[in-house]
Order: C-alpha cells, then structure tokens, then sequence
C-alpha cells in the first residue's frame, strides 16, 4: 500500500490532489451548503486522481471526515493533520487513508525523521511538507515520499496569502532529494499558474480553497487543462528543430 498514493497521482493525467477542507486559516467557510458526499461526488467527476482530507481542528476538521470520505470512494486518501505520534498513523491506516501528512516545520527534525520511518514501516506514504532548504535537507527515504512545499506558514495557521515563488524556487532542490512526485501545495487558485507550476516541473498539486471557492470544480479543471496545452505547445513551438546527421 504504500505506493498507492503516489502511483495514483503519476499515472494520472490530471496530476492534481483535490482537498476536502471545511473553513481555511482565516475562518472563512469553504464548502458552504455543500455536502461532504457532493463535494467528493464533484472531485471524482474531474478525474480527481486522489483526495486530500483535512481531519486538523484548526480548520474545522474532525476524524468522522476521513471515514466519510473513505466510505464514498476508492479512491486513495491522505490524512492532513498534525501528526506527531505512531497512534495517529495506525488509526489513520485502520480509518483507510494510504498517505500520512508530516509537517516538518512543526516537528524537531529527529521526531520529523522518526515519524517518516514508522509511515513507511506502516506501508503507507508519507507526504512531508517543507519550507526551506534546511527542511528539504531533512527529509530521509525520500525516494519514498511526497515531498511537498507549502505556500503558506503553518506557524500562523496558513492564514497568509500564500507565496508561489518559494515553491518556484525550492523545485530544484525538491526534486534533487530523490522524490518521484515533487508537488507544490496551498495557495494555488488560479488555473493558469497551476498549469504553470506542473510545466515547470512539479509533478503534482494541492488544491483545497482554489477548488472549494471556484464557481465549478470541473471548469476548474477543463481551463487548466486548456492552459497545460497551451504551454505544451508553445514549448514545442520554442524548441529548435532536430539536428539531422547530414546537417552536421
């Protein structure tokens, strides 16, 4: 199982992790009338490849999220909440989630590594978010993980804006740990950037609020997926034709 995860999000064509999550960081309400079941019944509509659920309080999580959201697909499931014991993870498992967030800007790095371990001994994936380089520098099997930047400060309860530019310029090094699924998380709303963001070379998205407050799930994903091609072509287009052996 502990593959599943990110299996799922490479093989997709839509490489994007759509997040259940009640309010955000500054309290603002995200599903409105919406249904837990309507909203996964939206995801798995636009070809959501897995879905991320926020079980964490200061967003209006509870544990009953992620059993609800198991119970209604089968598709895979990360648990997004502060995790800094084993239990969390065995309960977590036993609920059905196949991922396991950790947070490293929250954990000393010695318990941060610890607990990557134990994801793993527990054949799940964990998907390790960073900030730094420091934090990057910190991430051990990563050959088995996630590893994702967020946007946002969680010290201050993700209520800042948000800064594409750090995951923009962590990539490099994101993807020199090792990672087959570096992803870029939070903050993203704009179908544009998103499509940018995967041509620069990230290989997944996180998108709770981007998703959550957009008019419809599924035009969301048909603009980015009409900006994926854009870009896809103007990079062929920008690209100097083949060298043939009799033009050398």
């Amino acid at each position: 199982m502990s593959g599943l995860f990110t299996d799922a999000l490479l093989g997709s064509p839509l490489p994007v992790i759509m997040e259940v999550k009640r309010r955000d960081g500054n309290g603002v309400e995200l599903l409105g009338e919406r249904t837990i079941p309507e909203i996964v019944g939206e995801y798995t509509a636009a070809g959501a490849p897995c879905i991320s659920v926020v079980t964490g309080r200061w967003f209006g999580g509870d544990e009953q999220m992620l059993h609800d959201v198991v119970a209604l697909t089968d598709l895979p499931i990360l648990k997004k909440d502060f995790i800094t014991r084993e239990s969390q993870i065995v309960a977590a498992k036993a609920a059905g989630a196949s991922a396991i967030l950790l947070t490293a800007r929250i954990l000393p790095r010695s318990s941060f590594q610890k607990l990557i371990e134990i994801i793993l001994r527990h054949e799940l994936t964990p998907f390790v978010e960073v900030a730094d380089h420091d934090e990057l520098d910190s991430v051990t099997h990563a050959a088995e993980c996630i590893v994702a930047i967020n946007n946002k400060d969680i010290r201050h309860q993700e209520r800042d804006a948000g800064d594409l530019d750090l995951s923009r310029s962590l990539l490099e090094a994101t993807i020199a740990t090792g990672t087959p699924c570096p992803v870029s998380a939070s903050a993203i709303t704009d179908p544009r950037v998103a499509a940018e963001l995967i041509e620069a070379g990230f290989r997944g998205l996180l998108i709770g609020a981007g998703l959550l407050q957009s008019a419809s799930v599924e035009a969301w994903v048909e603009e980015f997926e009409a900006h994926r091609r854009a870009l896809g072509g103007a990079a062929a287009q920008a690209a100097p034709p083949p060298i043939s052996p009799g033009s050398r």
